[in-house]
């Protein structure tokens, strides 16, 4: 693999490099969700359709428990990628070295904090009548590989910070692939049920940190570490809490979504509307790949020409991210409404939950063509280092709109009212997010490229 310079964001076509930098990330979120989809298609169908629902119970607390990794790693690589551009090759180093040891120190606090609690936690996020017990077994065992999920995912977003987008795909991919083949071992084979399913999980994190870990013990990686980078310094921590703690409310109000969905839905539904909601959950993480590509791509390419003073650059990505991801976001759009019913049926034979999923669907879906604005926009200021509007813009759709939007609808239209709930928060999040947008690109970066 030919050698790749962080000097390359500032200079290559802004079109070609941001090609360059999604592409390796969209396969990367492609294979990763994929193997969310697949393993939920074989949970489904090897152990049964609630099976799916626990792992949709589980999931919010263990992501969460992660994300302090991913927050940790989106926070450091802001200051990484400004610091790269700005050749203070001292001060990346300095952040990776203190990313590492505040992701062990809170992602290790907080497994033990939830394995603690173990028995509150679970029915607090839906884990109820025939849910309960699958979704303790798969709680347990899947968090003990957490910490490994933390470390990997703060990893991934340092590697593409150096301009690396190649090896950051293959980190994503390897657990991905891992997972699924544990899969078949542990719950076909083996018929470990879902302790298999859980267990498969866990394993397939440590392969992905073995894999983050050779990158940056290699020649591959700019940020070798001495042993004073890993000793916490204020001005960097308090850098990388408040970019950070972006991520870590976005996941923390997703985490708040799962527990109001799940309990709302299952009381509307029961069993039958909260696998409904974990099919359409697995979808929005598998569908939108590419966008979520082009917002990974997005990041380095914003944070390094900013840092190094080129705002004419940063506003060109701005508006080339913008028109590719919501030209594939309207791509995803045209699919999810032809064929609701045929992916339903992927995961599951049961004939209520194939019934009530393809409306529930195109309702989530309704207004993907317009999300690329909300999420370029939210990205761009986390990219700069301007953690306040990237935190309102973060919160905006699923804390300020969507949230509420599930408290009182359904009380009118009951379980139509929280599928309506999606269209409508994502309209209300990108018009407030184009409004910040469009006033930071005019009085800031047009006014600095003079």
């Amino acid at each position: 693999m030919a050698k790749i310079s962080s000097q390359d964001l500032g200079i290559q076509p802004i079109g070609k490099l941001l090609i360059k930098q999604a592409v390796p990330a969209s396969i990367g979120i492609l294979v990763m969700s994929l193997n969310i989809l697949v393993d939920t298609i074989f949970v489904g169908q090897w152990i049964g359709a609630t099976a799916i629902a626990a792992i949709n119970v589980v999931l919010p607390v263990s992501f969460f428990i992660a994300a302090l990794g991913m927050a940790v790693g989106i926070g450091g690589s802001s200051i990484i990628s400004r610091a790269l551009g700005a050749n203070n090759i001292k001060k990346a180093r300095a952040t990776f070295g203190n990313q590492i040891t505040l992701t062990l120190l809170v992602t290790i606090t907080m497994v033990l904090f939830g394995l603690w609690f173990i028995d509150d936690i679970i029915p607090a996020f839906g884990g109820k009548g025939a849910i309960l017990q699958p979704a303790t077994i798969y709680y347990r065992i899947v968090l003990y590989g957490v910490p490994f999920l933390a470390l990997s995912m703060m990893g991934n977003t340092v590697i593409r910070a150096e301009g690396k987008p190649k090896f950051a795909m293959f980190a994503m991919m390897i657990p991905s692939v891992g997972n699924l083949l544990l899969d078949y071992v542990f719950i076909n084979l083996l018929d470990w049920g879902m302790a298999g399913a859980a267990w498969a999980t866990t394993v397939s994190y440590l392969l992905c940190f073995l894999f983050i870990l050779w990158f940056f013990l290699s020649k591959n990686s700019e940020l070798k570490l001495l042993k004073c980078n890993f000793k916490l310094q204020k001005y960097i921590v308090s850098e990388i809490g408040s970019l950070g703690f972006v991520t870590l409310a976005r996941q923390a109000v997703v985490s708040i979504t799962y527990l109001f969905m799940n309990n709302i839905l299952f009381d509307l539904g029961g069993e039958t509307s909260v696998t409904a909601y974990a099919i359409v959950g697995r979808m929005l993480m598998f569908a939108l790949f590419p966008v979520y590509g082009i917002t990974q791509g997005f990041l380095p390419i914003a944070g390094f020409n900013y840092g190094a003073s080129k705002y004419k650059r940063v506003q060109k990505t701005i508006t080339t991210a913008i028109l590719y991801a919501s030209v594939l976001a309207t791509l995803v759009f045209i699919a999810l409404m032809v064929f609701p019913e045929a992916i339903t049926r992927l995961f599951t034979t049961d004939k209520d939950v194939i019934l009530q999923t393809p409306s529930a669907m195109r309702w989530v879906f309704a207004a993907t063509p317009i999300i690329a604005v909300q999420l370029i926009g939210a990205a761009y200021f986390q990219a700069v280092g301007k953690a306040i509007p990237a935190l309102l813009l973060t919160l905006t759709r699923q804390g300020f709109f969507f949230i509420p939007l599930i408290l009182i609808l359904p009380q009118f239209y009951g379980e139509f009212g929280v599928w309506v709930a999606f269209p409508i928060s994502d309209v209300l999040s990108t018009i407030v997010t184009a409004v910040f947008l469009r006033r930071e690109v005019k009085l800031k970066l047009l006014h600095k490229a003079g």
